[in-house]
């Protein structure tokens, strides 16, 4: 039976998930600020922008209206850039009831208040953080809206409304598992797109692919380390939100981060960078975060203290390189604190 989902707001991946959620026969309200942008949607069934070539179902409206966009619909999916969640979320409100699924697939942190979007959107819903789930793992829109196979996790604290939304964008091309660890499926989500910026920045200094490879596993281990100091459970980091959304993130030509740091890499100004993607690269600004919650927690991120310098104090990404490579000696192996050992394994 066709129900109706609002999908908030009409950026390359939200319009990702409403195609999966209009091949499942939904009914799919996606909420814009941009009237050119809705116009597109309805008149002419694509997003060129975002998703260019891509040919939209007749099941996916857009409105610049929050009150038409939400109401009557069964679930509200937020997939708004992390700086603008909290702003979505306020809006929503007004119109928001609390029989209502709410899924985000934000990858960020809020860098004012260094607040997860779970935290965020609960805040401004005035519901519990746990009712939030969080749809995340390797997953580029580009390949999602052509239905090529696909795989991602769902995360919430509470099991039916993880049920719920895997129910709910569950089909034969997008599979969907569950997990319970919504803090270390949000964290992988947001953390792995500053490793994914050094992978590309590395790839445009020409570095090539033992490199590459060796940021990507220590990359995993920092992400891990933070995640672990922070309540998470160490076995997400090795799921489809962890090592999964990591791979592709910072191996793919469609990854802004990667693109971004390219970029970067081959010498080009951050300024100039951000300008020529024209959309939003939220490593750039998780990494500010990362880099925040690190001395906050006394937790060591050492590829997130090198790209903070390359991003925010002007350090040269070659010399930072050579830095990051001539850090004191190190055990490959850490050792898991006994009480996040306990909580996980009790």
């Amino acid at each position: 039976m066709s129900e109706k989902i609002a999908v908030l707001v009409a950026g390359s991946w939200g319009t990702a998930l409403a195609s999966v959620l209009a091949a499942n026969n939904n009914n799919v309200s996606v909420w814009t600020r941009n009237e050119q942008q809705a116009a597109e949607i309805n008149e002419k069934h694509t997003n060129e922008h975002y998703l260019p070539g891509s040919i939209l179902s007749d099941r996916i409206s857009a409105t610049t209206d929050m009150q038409t966009a939400v109401s009557g619909a069964r679930a509200v999916i937020i997939v708004s850039p992390s700086a603008a969640a909290r702003q979505v979320a306020r809006s929503l409100k007004a119109h928001f009831s609390k029989d209502m699924l709410v899924v985000h697939a934000i990858k960020g942190f809020e860098t004012e208040t260094l607040k997860r979007m779970s935290t965020v959107i609960s805040e401004e819903l005035e519901v519990a953080e746990g009712d939030i789930t969080v749809l995340s793992g390797p997953s580029h829109a580009e390949e999602v809206v052509k239905k090529c196979p696909t795989t991602v996790v769902v995360a919430s604290s509470n099991e039916k409304a993880a049920q719920a939304a895997q129910g709910l964008f569950m089909n034969s091309y997008f599979r969907v598992y569950t997990n319970r660890d919504l803090l270390g499926v949000e964290l992988s989500g947001a953390l792995k797109n500053i490793i994914a910026l050094g992978a590309g920045m590395s790839d445009g200094l020409g570095f090539g692919d033992n490199a590459k490879a060796a940021l990507l596993t220590r990359g995993l281990a920092e992400i891990t380390r933070a995640g672990v100091e922070m309540g998470a459970n160490p076995l997400t980091f090795a799921g489809l939100a962890g090592i999964g959304d990591l791979v592709v993130t910072a191996t793919s030509r469609h990854s802004r981060n990667w693109r971004a740091g390219s970029l970067l890499g081959q010498g080009q100004q951050l300024d100039a960078v951000l300008e020529s993607m024209g959309m939003v690269v939220e490593g750039i600004r998780t990494t500010k975060a990362a880099y925040a919650i690190s001395q906050k927690l006394g937790v060591q991120m050492p590829i997130t203290e090198v790209l903070y310098g390359v991003l925010f104090e002007g350090r040269d990404v070659r010399k930072a390189v050579e830095a990051l490579m001539g850090r004191d000696p190190k055990t490959e192996m850490e050792v898991m604190p006994l009480q996040t050992w306990e909580q996980w394994h009790s």
